[in-house]
């Protein structure tokens, strides 16, 4: 899943660009409003009824999406839309335990390899001002597959059903046009939908088969490339289809409609009161204002009864605990394992020649030079920018969460190498001298000059990021010495800055997340993987012949042979364990923390959200309640308590 840099849950900032979509009510667009979400019986009663309790959630917000297309999109800021207007087939409770959704039930052959799920009937799909166009059934399940599996609408997702579906990569392949460079290394001659492993078997049933047994399966059918969409809505738009210009570009199915859009100033989400499931959705409306400043205002207008939430960074931290009656409004966010986070080394420097690009690529395919940053890097005290007072609460050591996944009681983090990993501190200021005065050696003897300009790039929107960027500067430069490294800490857009800089190669050392899709160590391999790394760009490395070459090829290998192991799961976690601690102890990334721990004033209970450490479920408002006033660290604590009491 892909990504962002998260806060907590109840922070989402869901977000729609471009032209006004659907207004406040029909009357201001001149439609019809039978059957639409205002009235008395789309609120659940009968005409005279009272209406239900209207439950107004507000917050602000200061970062666009750039697409509302689920079926495309891989970055959280965009797929949390989707994920709280559009059902899958199965979803987690707020326990962590997979229930039916859109499907009722589902059966699994012998061999593993086929599901079958049987839908629930009367479910619809609705527009965006509530009124009913179609049921949901089994072809949207096949019409969405088959979009995200042609090339033309590139999307970000099509790689997750790669190996996994039966024909969907030689499908998807067939589709890509003369133009495409890639189109030369296809072989074979294309092949039509059909033989992919997807069918409506009839109305209510969808069928997929897989290409080998996937002991995961289920999990990965919470994320969006398994989300259903109207057929005849993606024939209409094609490549219009979910665009940020309006949200007429889609149809809803889940416990929202996105009911009202205005281009960076508001948007509303609305209770579908027709939803399966609509009894346990309790707010009934969301209401999302944009403000460039959001960060800066909620503070003050949640003090005032403005807004709902607010993030307290920690600049004003101290200010707001140390007040008596600010001090009982403020909460802890929940810990998140469903995202780690990483510094990379760029091996494909697309930044200016200022940054000297060729000098850098020079040294980051150096692997003392590597692990002399590793080493240099006091990891406690960046975390401690935003999280001042239990760092090692977030610390990690691994790539994969601790608690992410386990297999009869056993972490993944505690198997083969990973288990060492896991008990040391990488940082340490004698090695790291050490490995700076092999790598000036081996370094100068291949051209290279010093210091070495180390660019680290930051989202100028995200709290803290900046102070944190330059209490590494001060720290790392003051282990290596200047004479070594030069780190250059600076700010990227405020919009798009994932594809302006993190996809476009253009950093040299930056902090980057991953989010898990799916209930497997097998998650945590993807943004490194050969195909489609937009991470760290490592495989350029065998592509040029440098030096780390056959460093980055074996852990290819590794990954490849773990994947191979589908029926032994002792074997399976073994053999990624393996492949994750050869990535580390060749410092090819720095692993760093899970999500943080933000400080902040809100009014909604994490705890009753829906939970899962993959796939959307952390991301929908399904489930939370409105509290009159804002949750302190003591509620906080006891809410926790009593979700843990009944997860163990």
């Amino acid at each position: 899943m892909k990504k962002r840099f998260l806060s907590l849950i109840v922070c989402l900032v869901l977000v729609i660009t471009s032209l006004p979509g659907c207004s406040k009510n029909a009357e201001e667009t001149g439609k019809s409003t039978e059957g639409t979400i205002g009235t008395p019986e789309a609120a659940g009663g009968a005409a005279g009824e009272q209406k239900q309790e209207q439950v107004n959630y507000r917050t602000l917000y200061s970062s666009e999406v750039q697409t509302l297309n689920y079926l495309v999109t891989s970055t959280t800021n965009d797929f949390a839309v989707g994920a709280n207007v559009i059902d899958t087939l199965v979803e987690y409770d707020r326990y962590g335990n997979i229930q039916p959704s859109l499907a009722e039930s589902w059966t699994i052959s012998d061999d593993g390899t086929v599901y079958t799920f049987k839908l629930r009937e009367g479910q619809k799909w609705y527009d965006c001002n509530g009124t009913e166009v179609a049921d949901v059934t089994a072809e949207d399940f096949v019409s969405s597959m088959k979009y995200i599996l042609t090339s033309e609408y590139e999307s970000s997702t099509a790689q997750n059903l790669f190996g996994i579906i039966k024909n969907a990569e030689e499908y998807y392949n067939g589709t890509m046009s003369a133009d495409d460079p890639e189109t030369e290394a296809v072989e074979g001659v294309p092949i039509d939908f059909s033989e992919v492993g997807v069918k409506a078997l009839d109305t209510y049933t969808v069928e997929y088969t897989l290409e080998n047994p996937v002991p995961y399966f289920l999990s990965s059918l919470t994320y969006v490339c398994y989300m259903p969409a109207y057929g005849p809505k993606l024939e209409e738009l094609g490549s219009n289809f979910g665009a940020a210009t309006d949200a007429s570009t889609m149809l809803y199915c889940g416990a929202y409609i996105l009911s009202e859009f205005w281009p960076q100033e508001k948007r509303v989400y609305t209770k579908n009161t027709n939803n399966w499931d609509a009894d346990n959705v309790y707010i009934t409306t969301i209401e999302q204002t944009y403000n460039a400043e959001a960060s800066t205002l909620s503070p003050t207008m949640v003090e005032r009864g403005e807004v709902d939430y607010a993030s307290i960074s920690s600049d004003i931290l101290d200010e707001w605990l140390n007040d008596p009656a600010k001090s009982q409004m403020v909460s802890k966010g929940r810990m998140q394992v469903d995202y780690s986070y990483y510094f990379c080394f760029n091996f494909d420097p697309q930044f200016d020649a200022e940054y000297e690009p060729e000098n850098w690529k020079v040294a980051v395919n150096n692997e003392n030079f590597r692990q002399a940053m590793m080493a240099a890097l006091d990891r406690k005290k960046a975390i401690s920018v935003s999280e001042p007072e239990t760092p090692d609460m977030l610390l990690q050591n691994t790539i994969t969460p601790n608690t992410f996944v386990s297999l009869d009681g056993k972490d993944f983090t505690a198997f083969g190498d990973l288990a060492s990993i896991m008990a040391r501190d990488s940082f340490n200021t004698n090695q790291a001298l050490e490995y700076k005065a092999k790598a000036i050696k081996e370094l100068t003897a291949k051209g290279c000059t010093f210091p070495i300009k180390v660019l680290m790039s930051y989202n100028p929107t995200s709290t803290d990021w900046a102070s944190e960027c330059v209490v590494i500067e001060q720290q790392m430069e003051g282990v290596l010495g200047t004479d070594f490294i030069d780190i250059i800490v600076e700010a990227g857009p405020s919009q798009n800055f994932l594809s302006e800089v993190r996809r476009s190669g253009k950093y040299a050392f930056m902090k980057c997340n991953w989010g898990a899709d799916y209930q497997d160590p097998d998650t945590w391999t993807e943004p490194f993987r050969k195909e489609g790394n937009s991470y760290n760009f490592m495989s350029v490395a065998i592509d040029e012949k440098t030096a780390s070459a056959d460093t980055v090829s074996t852990y290819y290998d590794l990954v490849a042979a773990a994947k191979e192991q589908t029926t032994d799961m002792n074997a399976r976690y073994e053999a990624y364990a393996k492949a994750e601690a050869y990535l580390i102890e060749h410092a090819l990334v720095v692993p760093y923390s899970v999500d943080t721990l933000d400080y902040c004033v809100t009014k909604l209970n994490t705890f009753e959200g829906q939970y899962a450490p993959f796939g959307v479920s952390n991301y929908r408002y399904k489930g939370m309640k409105l509290q009159d006033t804002p949750i302190s660290m003591e509620a906080f604590e006891a809410n926790y308590e009593a979700w843990k009491a009944n997860v163990e």
